[in-house]
């Protein structure tokens, strides 16, 4: 039954972002609901819980917590979707496993409880580090990008500059009226004064 009601949280929980995020842009009012609904579940999930008892329970409000959690962090991104709301995202999710894995691990003892535990604290590690490279990554290309759109300018103002010298050549062989319209056209055409 704990198992069901953290599946129905967790898919009404999407459902409810999904909806967001196919929206164009949420609205404050949109998101303030949906972190209300967030809170109305977890509590509905929590209070669940408590016909449990002993790691079973523990276990269930953990599952709860996390859930709740990682919806939040997840509303956050879309509805303010930058790197690090990306990255909050990913390690909120890493740390609901990891609680949820943490607290399994005490159903076990002695030496099977500390693998199940460096296990669950190793899996932690993995995603926390893959949502930090994913970030570094997205920072990187975002100033790889600002880089190549500077170089791109520049090649467009070099290039520019060439065909006015060479225009400015051409109309150099003219005379009079001709030499001043040819000019005229020319730095109209290549943005000059």
């Amino acid at each position: 039954m704990k198992n069901l009601n953290t599946s129905v949280l967790a898919i009404a929980i999407g459902l409810v972002l999904s909806t967001g995020a196919l929206a164009d842009a949420m609205s404050k009012k949109q998101y303030k609901s949906l972190d209300k609904s967030i809170d109305a579940q977890y509590k509905a999930a929590k209070k669940s819980c408590d016909s449990l008892s002993g790691n079973a329970e523990d276990i269930c409000e953990a599952e709860a917590k996390g859930t709740r959690n990682t919806a939040k962090a997840e509303l956050k991104y879309n509805y303010n979707p930058t790197n690090k709301a990306l990255y909050k995202a990913r390690t909120a999710k890493a740390e609901a496993t990891y609680a949820v894995a943490n607290q399994k691990c005490d159903d076990q003892e002695g030496n099977a409880e500390d693998v199940c535990e460096q296990e669950a604290k190793a899996a932690k590690v993995q995603e926390v580090a893959a949502a930090e490279a994913q970030m570094k990554t997205s920072k990187a290309d975002t100033v790889a990008i600002e880089k190549s759109s500077d170089a791109r300018k520049d090649a467009e103002s070099d290039m520019r500059d060439a065909n006015y010298a060479v225009a400015k050549q051409k109309c150099e062989a003219l005379e009079g009226k001709a030499e001043d319209l040819c000019m005229s056209d020319a730095k109209a055409r290549f943005h000059r004064e």
